[in-house]
């Protein structure tokens, strides 16, 4: 199974969701089950209905805890615009590679479509407020350019979830780390001074 923590007991919110990434990467996730999920978890559907309303609203707790858990695996390493580009790379770059984001990318465009065109989602919001504090920093120590700390994180946000989203189309084109090399020229030229 998928496990969204390795350092603590697993509750049953984490069961549910390590079932819920099970699912996904056995059945894509159009056909993922409510009932399914608590078969996987070993607990009741009711169990689950006192967490989330739906199976949606699981999958979209699964992802961000998915995508926050990719934030935290990769800690800033000082302030300054080099070690931050060089963090939203190695986050791009892990994102790219985790199978229940790219999942949700390739089997259910529609669900991604809404994050991508309609509204920031919880985890989107949580890069932000990330980015936000880190790109404060860089501009108190003079190397990224004046601007609103959370417009400049949200440009940020854009260039580098398109760059995932495209990865495979220009894969012909750009391997893993040149598209990487390339992803950190644009965020090193957008937000120079």
């Amino acid at each position: 199974m998928v496990s969204i923590r390795k350092d603590s007991p697993r509750s049953v919110e984490e069961r549910i969701l390590d079932a819920a990434a099970a699912c996904v990467l056995a059945y894509g996730v159009n056909r993922v089950t409510l009932a399914e999920i608590a078969r996987r978890a070993r607990v009741s559907r009711p169990t689950i209905y006192r967490r989330w309303r739906d199976t949606d609203a699981i999958l979209a707790t699964l992802l961000t805890a998915r995508i926050a858990g990719v934030l935290d695996d990769v800690p800033g390493d000082g302030v300054g615009r080099e070690q931050l580009v060089e963090r939203i790379v190695r986050v791009g770059d892990k994102l790219r590679s985790d199978d229940i984001v790219m999942a949700v990318l390739h089997s259910a465009p529609e669900l991604a479509m809404v994050y991508i065109t309609e509204r920031l989602g919880t985890s989107q919001q949580i890069l932000i407020d990330a980015l936000a504090g880190e790109l404060k920093l860089a501009q108190g120590e003079g190397s990224v350019r004046a601007g609103e700390p959370r417009q400049l994180a949200a440009m940020c946000l854009l260039i580098t979830q398109s760059t995932i989203q495209s990865a495979q189309m220009v894969a012909p084109l750009l391997d893993a780390d040149a598209l990487s090399a390339e992803l950190a020229h644009s965020l090193n030229g957008y937000l120079r001074p």
